[in-house]
C-alpha cells in the first residue's frame, strides 16, 4: 500500500483560511461548527522573544486510525491502495446513536457532526474525486502560499525527511498520522 499525507509548511502558513473556505465550498458543508480543516494559531514566548505560527489540523488519515476501529458500524473504511480513510454516511448511524464513538477516538478530534438531530459523522476524504482526476484536492489548489501538498508520504519523507512534529501538534506514534513538517522555528 502506498499512503497518501499531508505536506504542512508551518514557514508558509499565514492562517489565512482559504484551504478551510474552499474545503466548506467544494464540498457543501453548511455555515455552522462542522469543518474538516482547522488552522489554528500557535502562540508563545514574552516580548522581546515571541513565536506565532498556525497549525493546519484535518483528518491525518493514520496508519492505524482508532475511529475506524470504533464506529459500531463500520462506516469508516482505510483504502487498501492509497490508506485514505472515508466515512459512509449512508452507513453511519449518527453522532447521538453511537455516542460519538469516532469523535471519542479520536486523538485529534478530527471527526465532524452537524447541527441536525442525530448528526451523521463528516471528515476530509482528500478529495478523493479530484485526485482521481489527476488533480489536487481542493485545500492545497487554495492555498495561496503552497503551505500544504499531497502525496504518498514516502515521497515527502525523502524530499523533506521524517519531521512528523511541529509547533502545536502533538505526534502521537501509535496511530501514525500521515503528515510530514517544516515547523517553524
Amino acid at each position: 500500500m502506498e499512503q497518501i499525507g499531508f505536506f504542512f509548511n508551518q514557514t508558509r502558513c499565514t492562517g489565512c483560511y482559504a484551504c478551510i473556505v474552499a474545503c466548506k465550498d467544494w464540498h457543501d458543508i453548511p455555515a455552522g461548527p462542522a469543518s474538516w480543516i482547522k488552522i489554528s494559531a500557535v502562540e508563545k514566548g514574552k516580548f522581546p522573544d515571541v513565536y506565532l505560527g498556525y497549525l493546519f489540523t484535518t483528518c491525518f488519515h493514520c496508519g492505524d486510525p482508532l475511529c475506524l476501529k470504533a464506529c459500531p458500524v463500520q462506516a469508516i473504511t482505510k483504502g487498501l491502495e492509497d490508506g485514505i480513510v472515508v466515512v459512509n454516511t449512508d452507513s453511519c448511524i449518527g453522532g447521538e446513536e453511537c455516542k460519538f464513538a469516532c469523535l471519542k477516538a479520536c486523538p485529534y478530534k478530527v471527526p465532524q457532526f452537524g447541527t441536525e438531530s442525530n448528526p451523521k459523522m463528516q471528515k476530509c476524504d482528500l478529495c478523493k474525486d479530484r485526485l482521481a482526476e489527476g488533480k489536487m484536492p481542493i485545500c492545497i489548489a487554495a492555498c495561496p502560499l503552497r503551505a500544504l501538498d499531497v502525496a504518498p508520504l514516502d515521497q515527502f519523507m525523502a524530499k523533506y525527511g521524517n519531521m512528523r512534529k511541529a509547533e502545536g501538534f502533538k505526534y502521537i506514534k501509535r496511530v501514525n498520522p500521515s503528515i510530514v513538517f517544516r515547523p517553524k522555528d
